[in-house]
């Protein structure tokens, strides 16, 4: 029987249910969730689990055969919520890393609106994790993750101005989260 998807490990096999033929977005889900790990310090004990769960679902809207609206965040969501997944996991997957900002630009904020946001630290924790982990894997800073997307989309498309208009609001939450983890008691 299949773990739940709020859980670590029932949320690793959905993700590797669908996502290793997408090569580099596999490599990059596998170290947001490592990312989402050690950021885990930053939520409260009980949450730890849901965002490593989250991070491991967050781009589960890529794969082929979720593709629905073209939106990632969005495609997941509705994925996850007729798979029955805790409503809290289903909304954490709709608005990671300012997907509001890029509802805006597709004209689909009404779409994403009907999954609340949740201002959090640990939608704040999987902001960091996606935001500081490069699209096969590797481990950026904030700086150079947010340019390394503006350069992987051309000026003037959808993801370009979405990124461009939150990048203070994601710049906010990887400092949260940073804060977050350095005052937690060793």
């Amino acid at each position: 029987m299949p773990s739940a998807l709020d859980t670590p490990q029932g949320a690793a096999e959905l993700a590797e249910s669908l996502l290793p033929p997408l090569g580099n977005r596999w490599l990059h889900t596998q170290a947001v969730a490592a990312r989402a790990r050690e950021a885990s310090a930053a939520v409260s004990e009980a949450d730890r689990d849901l965002l490593v769960a989250a991070a491991w679902l967050h781009d589960i809207g890529y794969a082929p055969e979720l593709r629905d609206t073209g939106f990632h965040p969005l495609d997941g969501a509705r994925h996850l919520e007729a798979l029955g997944a805790p409503a809290r996991l289903v909304r954490l997957v709709a608005h990671h890393s300012g997907a509001v900002y890029e509802a805006e630009q597709r004209g689909l904020s009404a779409e994403l609106a009907v999954y609340e946001r949740e201002d959090s630290p640990v939608l704040d924790a999987l902001i960091f994790a996606d935001m500081t982990t490069g699209p096969a894997g590797q481990s950026f800073d904030f700086d150079t993750r947010i340019d390394e997307i503006l350069v992987r989309y051309e000026p003037g498309s959808e993801v370009h101005n979405a990124i461009s208009k939150a990048r203070p609001y994601l710049r906010d939450a990887v400092e949260r989260t940073r804060d977050r983890m350095a005052h937690q008691p060793m």
